[in-house]
């Protein structure tokens, strides 16, 4: 769960012609990453992709139906298909079906094009029909030209042509001129067309008055209309009949295609290849027993990073793949890998934080929002997204389950809080003793208190439960911050200290890691001397020695281990560690973006809530309703967006960025992973 999945090398070698039944029994294991041979020497090349008849059959199949699903956007809300039932669909009549909704697809984009030549055919004539004058004439001929202009000045027309209109035939209507002439008038025609601002209109190739023709078009249109709107709804019938069957059958062609196409990974002689590939090392024993009767050769060596320093010259180690990167977490914080994935795949042998993200990125949400009338609409929303055929898909049904884990911890909060919709809760609210927790939160006063020796070490005067983090708790509120990133911080350099251990060295991460935790520790302990005793900020207590201990083992490390030199490690040491402070003040972001959330929310209370219960009549209850209900809209959408950005940001810079390190390959096996069809891995 903590770490990336352990893997072991895979290396086989066979005869040619059993190439395709190892491939075949790589994809069905499926958990076989195969490397790409790029070491080429005399005698041993790459493989070619399959062009049997087989071959060319399932990758044309595959072009269709992916064409398919990249049109009808299909959604699989039932569950697998049976493998036995898709190899029948593909032995039976699927290729016709399938070609079926592909020609009402190209039925529909026809009549859509055209529609698109209609309409513009339409729009010409709607502006030639004021002229009244036959297609056939505006289209001039070798002996007559024709020019036909639109301009908002055709009433001026024929002052502006002065003379010229007695050598020329010229029409004119409200926004539109057109002039007929003789091929030694055009010049001049011209010229006068363009004094009036006109531009040129193409007359198009039909005969008949503009009306009529318009007439024509018009009925046209609507049967193309018609049945470009069928085929629309035949497509969406057919697509609901057939969805799941086609990603069923495109997750089993696509492994086919693999199959086919693999072969363009292997290193080939002219009688034998060799497949080198990645395996999880639990797995190990099943994929040897599977293809030790297939293949001449098959050898399995678990990885061992043994490299402690950090020379990327060595020449032992510098050609050495590392494994691709799976991991494995449980089915409640699987959904977390969502978020981890956006900064990419751990380095393989390092820490998986997906587990406490899973704990901390909606707890830290939840402590921002801190409204539990929020959080239960938004873990609605979630329970609502979740009832939705796009859910299906394993990215949105994941992002979900983060929306509710966020909707449930900011109820928590909200709780601890006495915050809901804006409204506190206690007697010390908007509704005083009228609030129906007035109870609930006067026995937790009496009851619920923080221990006095940790509010007492934590300089927090405040120990009771509603926790009033915008009024008479805002002090506490801004340690809780402060104290939760440097707890955060902590942990993270923790994480990164073993990270840095298990790949170079206890030597190495001590100055790389280990120098930071003393920085943060002791900084922390002379700042806190500072704000609670007479202490002065550069007096020279223990701890700011053990401070300026850290940044020395900070420029030693960046200096040595980290190769800046001396020269950068003395420059950047000090520069680093005020980057840190900087750091752990960015933790403030939870107070100061909680409390802009309150304040928006009683906005809510003193604009609408107060005037729908002011006594003015049926128009302050209005009002006071539509503003209420408005600024409620604005707080709640604020507070899905705001608190999530800041709390990814303190995850993914603050925290992430002491020990993480997302350059680690995806582990793909060969077929991928199944996910629509049952019976193939």
């Amino acid at each position: 769960m903590f770490d990336t999945v352990a893997m072991s090398r895979l290396t086989v070698a066979a005869p040619v012609g059993r190439m395709s039944d190892v491939l075949r029994t790589c994809t069905e294991l499926g958990c076989v990453h195969i490397e790409s041979y790029t070491n080429f020497e005399e005698g041993v090349k790459v493989g070619q992709a399959s062009t049997t008849d087989e071959a060319n059959h399932v990758s044309s199949l595959l072009a269709k139906v992916r064409a398919a699903i990249s049109a009808f956007k299909p959604v699989n809300a039932d569950g697998p298909v049976p493998l036995r039932r898709v190899k029948e669909l593909l032995e039976g009549s699927f290729a016709e079906e399938l070609q079926t909704g592909l020609d009402l697809l190209d039925t529909h984009r026809d009549s859509e094009s055209e529609l698109e030549v209609l309409d513009e055919q339409i729009h010409l004539l709607r502006r030639l029909a004021p002229l009244n004058m036959d297609l056939e004439l505006l289209a001039g001929s070798d002996r007559v030209e024709v020019y036909v202009a639109e301009t908002k000045k055709a009433s001026k027309a024929r002052s502006v042509f002065g003379p010229l209109a007695m050598k020329v035939e010229l029409a004119s209507a409200p926004g539109i001129v057109a002039v007929a002439c003789l091929p030694s008038e055009g010049a001049e025609v011209q010229m006068a067309i363009g004094e009036l601002g006109g531009k040129p209109v193409q007359i198009p190739n039909m005969s008949g008055s503009p009306d009529e023709v318009l007439k024509q078009l018009l009925a046209k249109r609507s049967k193309v209309e018609g049945t470009m709107f069928s085929a629309s709804e035949d497509a969406q019938r057919w697509a609901r009949n057939n969805g799941r069957n086609i990603l069923a059958i495109h997750e089993y062609l696509t492994k086919e295609d693999e199959i086919h196409t693999a072969p363009t990974q292997l290193a080939v002689s002219g009688q034998a290849f060799a497949l080198d590939a990645w395996v999880p090392t639990s797995k190990a024993g099943s994929v040897k027993s599977a293809l030790k009767d297939i293949a001449s050769h098959v050898e399995i060596e678990a990885f061992v990073n043994d490299h402690h320093h950090h020379d990327d010259h060595d020449d032992h180690h510098h050609h050495e793949p590392t494994p691709p990167v799976a991991l494995e977490n449980d089915a409640v914080s699987r959904p977390f890998e969502l978020m981890v994935g956006l900064v990419g795949r751990p380095t393989y042998g390092t820490f998986d934080p997906t587990f406490f993200l899973m704990l901390t990125f909606p707890m830290i949400y939840g402590l921002i929002l801190g409204d539990f009338g929020y959080g239960f609409i938004i873990f609605l929303l979630g329970l609502w997204l979740g009832t939705q055929s796009f859910a299906a898909d394993p990215v949105a049904k994941n992002g979900i389950t983060i929306l509710k884990w966020m909707g449930v911890w900011c109820m928590i909060w909200g709780f601890l809080f006495a915050e809901g919709f804006g409204f506190v809760w206690d007697d010390t609210g908007q509704m005083g003793d009228a609030s129906p927790l007035a109870g609930i939160y006067a026995w937790t006063y009496d009851n619920i208190t923080f221990p006095a020796f940790v509010t007492e070490t934590l300089n927090m005067s405040y120990m009771h439960i509603p926790f009033h983090r915008a009024t008479s708790s805002l002090s506490e509120y801004v340690l809780l911050s402060v104290y939760l990133g440097v707890a955060h911080l902590m942990f993270g350099f923790i994480l990164g200290f073993i990270n840095v251990a298990r790949a170079h060295g206890i030597v190495a991460a001590f100055f790389e890691k280990g120098s930071w935790i003393i920085i943060l520790a002791a900084g922390t302990l002379h700042i806190y001397g500072f704000l609670t005793t007479d202490q002065g900020v550069f007096d020279a207590t223990p701890y700011a020695i053990a401070t300026l201990v850290g940044v020395g083992c900070l420029i030693i490390g960046l200096a040595v281990f980290e190769k800046f030199g001396w020269a950068g490690g003395f420059i950047m040491g000090p520069i680093e560690t005020f980057g840190l402070l900087a750091n752990t003040l960015s933790y403030l972001r939870v107070m100061g973006v909680g409390v802009a959330g309150v304040k928006i929310a009683e906005v809510s209370i003193t604009m609408g809530w107060e005037l729908m219960w002011s006594g003015g009549g049926v128009v302050s209850i209005v009002l006071g309703l539509v503003l209420f209900l408005f600024i409620q809209a604005f707080a709640l959408a604020l507070g899905l967006l705001s608190p999530s950005i800041h709390a990814a940001r303190l995850h993914f810079v603050e925290w992430m960025g002491k020990f993480y390190d997302g350059s680690g390959r995806v582990f793909t096996p060969i077929g991928g992973r199944t996910l629509h069809t049952e019976g193939q891995s």
